[in-house]
């Protein structure tokens, strides 16, 4: 997958950008917050590593813009990241894995993220049908699953 922006005249390619096909939304039943404390605790529940928290909407109230509830989780596991990079290095420029908490504009909270196949794609090396991937996408399902709380 790659896609091409026009930039001032100037054209520029972003590998790994995802089409709203590729992105897979879970409802959540709770609120912003409480959806993210629920991803955190599946996350370090399961053994994997949270590595950072990006709070867009606090990003954004500090720039004086409003953004409704939006904060990324970044986390991974080296059981899962590592195989990937070992196929090809540039995978390292997409993991650790990332999901999205947010509250759309009816103040409904989702999460949000990428799937692993279509992220990796366009890498050299990288098979949709490795089993790393199928680790991944069954581990951002179950995880966000859990912190949707349905």
């Amino acid at each position: 997958m790659l896609q091409a922006l026009v930039l001032g005249g100037a054209v520029w390619a972003a590998p790994g950008w995802a089409d709203d096909d590729d992105i897979v939304r879970v409802k959540a039943a709770g609120d912003a917050a409480a959806t993210m404390a629920a991803l955190e605790q599946a996350v370090e529940g399961a053994g994997a590593t949270v590595f950072a928290k990006v709070d867009h909407g606090a990003g954004a109230a500090g720039a004086g813009l409003e953004l409704g509830a939006s904060q990324l989780l970044i986390f991974g596991n080296p059981q899962l990241g590592t195989p990937a990079m070992q196929a090809n290095p540039l995978a390292g420029l997409y993991l650790p894995l990332k999901v999205l908490v947010y509250e759309d504009t009816g103040g409904q909270a989702w999460l949000a993220y990428e799937a692993p196949e279509e992220t990796l794609d366009d890498l050299e090396g990288i098979d949709d049908d490795a089993a790393y991937i199928g680790k991944m996408t069954g581990a951002l399902s179950k995880l966000t699953e859990q912190a949707a709380g349905g």
